[in-house]
């Protein structure tokens, strides 16, 4: 080990945090180096426990949102090939929820297109949350955009626990991505969750054109906000919308950044999400000895992902264990 790792490794082991310097020099390690960070950030990952959390997510409501987020194929301002559709009604969410969990998913998160959700469609969504609460052993995730005190009262009430919503990058670099919301409006909306009692899932998305130290940036954002699970997309440029030329990031690149994302959040849940399957490719199970706990299953908001049952059987041959239910019965044992 080098002798920059090992002596970052060695204050890590007694509760120490690593410093922003310290993290922009492993990003730049090379070679065999890279094997040296993963191994250290995955002895982090094993601290807590070998269960790799488990969630899905479904498209709820899906395009003509009128921001103009430049990853996003649902923006009325992008020429992305989708059909846009209103919010699914409540047996279409369940029969989703109840397929999901059966493929192996622990929580299941209700995701619309759009800054927020109100009356009637607000109303619709607690009902749903209500079934699916009582129909299924699923925990429940809600990523309605900007949300206010009485919204997430409301959310409570139904039965949800987490709320998801992304700061995306840095808020350096927020600006080229996004310019109908502001960085702070994210930001607030993650407090006032949190100051709702719920758990919240915030992260973002990699490789659309930020730099190194933005990536650094929003991990130790999310460090000092205290975020319970942090997922880390990967960009899948989509056609028509204005990032769909970025060159890819490399496999090497995009898991240096989750072992930076865990010795920056050592105790986080860390899951590996979107674009994950196109840009990791046959790396992809390493994403889970570099430091990630967590994968997103099944399909995406508009890109597809890979069958569940191949994620289940990734999980086992690493000698991990899947953190949600009827296991046994995907992979026939």
């Amino acid at each position: 080990m080098t002798i920059m790792l090992k002596k970052i490794s060695e204050k890590l082991e007694k509760g120490g945090s690593i410093t922003f310097a310290e993290a922009m020099e492993l990003m730049s390690l090379q070679g065999h180096e890279c094997m040296e960070l993963f191994s250290l950030a995955n002895r982090l990952r094993a601290r807590l426990g070998n269960s790799v959390d488990l969630c899905s997510i479904v498209n709820a409501k899906c395009g003509l949102c009128p921001e103009d987020c430049k990853f996003c194929a649902q923006s009325a301002h992008s020429d992305a090939d989708i059909t846009p559709y209103p919010l699914l009604d409540e047996e279409e969410l369940l029969n989703m929820a109840l397929l999901m969990e059966e493929e192996g998913a622990a929580r299941f998160c209700i995701v619309t297109s759009g800054k927020d959700v109100e009356g009637e469609e607000f109303e619709k969504i607690q009902s749903s949350i209500r079934r699916i609460r009582k129909e299924t052993g699923l925990s429940i995730c809600v990523s309605l955009g900007a949300l206010t005190q009485e919204s997430l009262a409301a959310l409570r009430d139904s039965g949800a626990t987490r709320i998801h919503h992304n700061l995306e990058t840095s808020g350096n670099f927020f600006h080229n991505i996004c310019t109908t919301h502001t960085y702070a409006e994210k930001i607030r909306t993650v407090e006032i969750a949190r100051e709702a009692g719920f758990e919240v899932c915030c992260g973002g998305i990699i490789g659309m054109g930020e730099t190194i130290k933005d990536r650094v940036e929003l991990a130790f954002t999310l460090s000092k906000m205290d975020i319970d699970s942090v997922p880390i997309n990967i960009l899948d440029p989509v056609k028509g919308t204005p990032l769909m030329d970025k060159k890819p990031l490399s496999p090497l690149e995009i898991l240096k950044t989750i072992s930076i994302f865990r010795l920056i959040l050592p105790e986080k849940n860390i899951r590996i999400a979107g674009g994950r399957e196109k840009n990791l490719r046959d790396l992809q199970s390493l994403s889970l000895l570099a430091g990630a706990n967590g994968l997103l299953l099944g399909n995406y908001l508009t890109t597809l992902g890979r069958a569940p049952e191949a994620d289940i059987q990734m999980i086992h041959d690493l000698g991990l264990v899947p953190g949600g239910l009827h296991f046994n019965d995907i992979i026939g044992e």
